[in-house]
């Protein structure tokens, strides 16, 4: 029998298990894939910790996860733009894709480029769409300048990336650990912490078009102390703030979709995008993997393999 992720009631890790689960069956529009890699979000642990109960509840047993690639194994009838033995890269809605087979609508799936790792196609969907949505979102024309929070992380590593593909100057926020990671990917580093602002003055030229917040605590407020506008600030993590003073949320929810995710997996293959992969976990560790995931210093994803 199979085995996939699952949680009886919401809580902290110990909630987590892998459990051996009935073959599933793809329905006429479904797909069922082997699962080759499957990355894991901050989303879907705050979901398990029932912090969204209210907006995106859970039935249990609930299974967990979005992210996948793999290989086909089995199609629904009606299913004519994959076959039997194509490898993908696709997603779920259903918070299932940490699993060893999983069952996927077939307009979720594009194909998995040849050059592109399992890892970094199983971790490219919602990250990748995330930061897709928010460079979108502030609108950046070449020669402007922008600066992300979190600039390391699973999502902010693809929007320095994107926002360079777009011909902007990209300043960086992150631990001095990740500096070189930045530099090496064209981003001017900054360190966060006490002084922030003047370091971001000082390597901006003292001019800032564009804030991308992903990680929260505090940065929106400082986008706007630096002068940027309401309109060009895009945050995917702190809701309150952007309720309080009128920035942007958009994320994956505004770019989740195929098209987007054919495009993301085009600049991977043709290397002018990186996902960074912090580290693998088997399937049976996914715990271990979201206790590191959760203490929000990994540069890139983690991704689990069935």
């Amino acid at each position: 029998m199979p085995r996939a992720v699952r949680f009886d009631q919401y809580g902290g890790l110990e909630v987590l298990k892998v459990v051996e689960v009935d073959r599933p069956k793809p329905g006429p529009r479904g797909v069922l894939i082997r699962v080759k890699a499957a990355g894991i979000n901050p989303g879907e642990a705050s979901i398990r910790k029932g912090l969204f109960a209210e907006r995106w509840p859970s039935t249990f047993p609930s299974g967990q996860g979005s992210d996948l690639a793999g290989i086909v194994e089995e199609v629904g009838a009606e299913v004519k733009n994959v076959a039997v033995g194509d490898e993908v890269i696709g997603f779920t809605n259903n918070r299932s894709s940490q699993a060893e087979l999983v069952v996927v609508e077939a307009d979720n799936l594009v194909p998995r480029p040849g050059n592109v790792s399992w890892e970094q196609a199983g971790a490219l969907f919602v990250a990748g769409t995330t930061a897709y949505a928010a460079v979108r979102s502030v609108a950046l024309s070449a020669g402007e300048t922008v600066v992300v929070s979190g600039a390391a992380g699973g999502v902010g590593s693809i929007v320095v990336q994107l926002g360079k593909n777009a011909g902007a100057t990209v300043i960086g926020v992150a631990g001095d650990a990740n500096h070189k990671w930045l530099t090496e990917h064209d981003v001017i580093p900054v360190t966060y912490g006490d002084g922030v602002e003047e370091r971001i003055l000082a390597a901006s030229g003292g001019k800032v078009d564009a804030f991308i917040d992903t990680f929260g605590g505090g940065y929106v407020e400082l986008a706007l102390k630096l002068g940027v506008a309401k309109s060009r600030i895009d945050t995917i993590i702190d809701f309150a703030a952007a309720a309080k003073y009128g920035v942007k949320t958009e994320g994956n929810h505004e770019a989740a979709n195929a098209e987007v995710l054919a495009q993301l997996a085009g600049l991977l293959a043709a290397g002018r995008l990186e996902i960074p992969i912090a580290r693998v976990y088997p399937l049976a560790e996914v715990r271990e993997a979201y206790r590191e995931l959760e203490q929000r210093h990994t540069r890139g994803k983690i991704v689990l393999e069935p």
